[in-house]
């Protein structure tokens, strides 16, 4: 890894922390550059803005999620039409594989201030850049639950996404038992996931 790419790797990891800790507002740019032993100037020479670093926060993450999803969302249906459960378990698996790697969990903390904060700009970006994704599973869903009109849909979806937000951030109720490995507990989750998300969306 050249400095460059290692300097600039230093300031998201350490924003993606005071940001988790204190919110995208409440963490400065000098509290930054003391956690990631770098300079004002490095910061602007990488991301411009502190806007812009917070783009990049989100970037690094949902970059590799969402092509993730949109990969496992292409598999299906090469022998067979998918199933609802299919197509849940492609949005569902990646996001939770996420959240159990490296600091998958920290940003989990980021995604989460970035709904409670309501900043429209970050919004307004994440949708710009990722909206597609789901414009792509709500057209497989609607596909699958043909009684479903699209507010109810839209409905449906939204308490989906947010269940499996829950799940991602690891406060639940559910907690790892001893003796059970961290990838069948993910593993337990998602299966667990897939059939709350199934029967709530296919409800009549």
């Amino acid at each position: 890894m050249n400095t460059a790419s290692s300097t600039r790797d230093r300031i998201l990891g350490a924003a993606e922390q005071l940001f988790a800790q204190r919110g995208f507002d409440g963490a400065s740019l000098r509290q930054l550059t003391t956690a990631a032993g770098v300079n004002l100037a490095a910061v602007n020479y990488h991301f411009g803005s502190k806007e812009k670093l917070v783009e990049e926060v989100f970037r690094r993450r949902l970059d590799a999620l969402n092509a993730d999803r949109l990969a496992a969302l292409a598999r299906l249906g090469s022998d067979h039409p998918a199933t609802l459960e299919e197509v849940l378990a492609a949005y569902i698996r990646p996001a939770l594989e996420l959240s159990h790697e490296g600091n998958g969990a920290l940003f989990m903390r980021v995604l989460a201030r970035a709904f409670a904060e309501h900043d429209d700009t970050l919004r307004q970006f994440l949708s710009e850049n990722y909206g597609h994704v789901m414009r792509q599973f709500t057209a497989e869903f609607a596909r699958l639950l043909p009684h479903l009109g699209k507010p109810e849909l839209y409905w449906r979806i939204d308490l989906v996404t947010g269940a499996l937000t829950h799940a991602m951030s690891g406060f639940g109720m559910i907690q790892r038992k001893g003796g059970v490995s961290e990838q069948a507990h993910r593993e337990q989750t998602v299966q667990h996931l897939i059939r709350f998300a199934a029967a709530g969306l296919s409800h009549p």
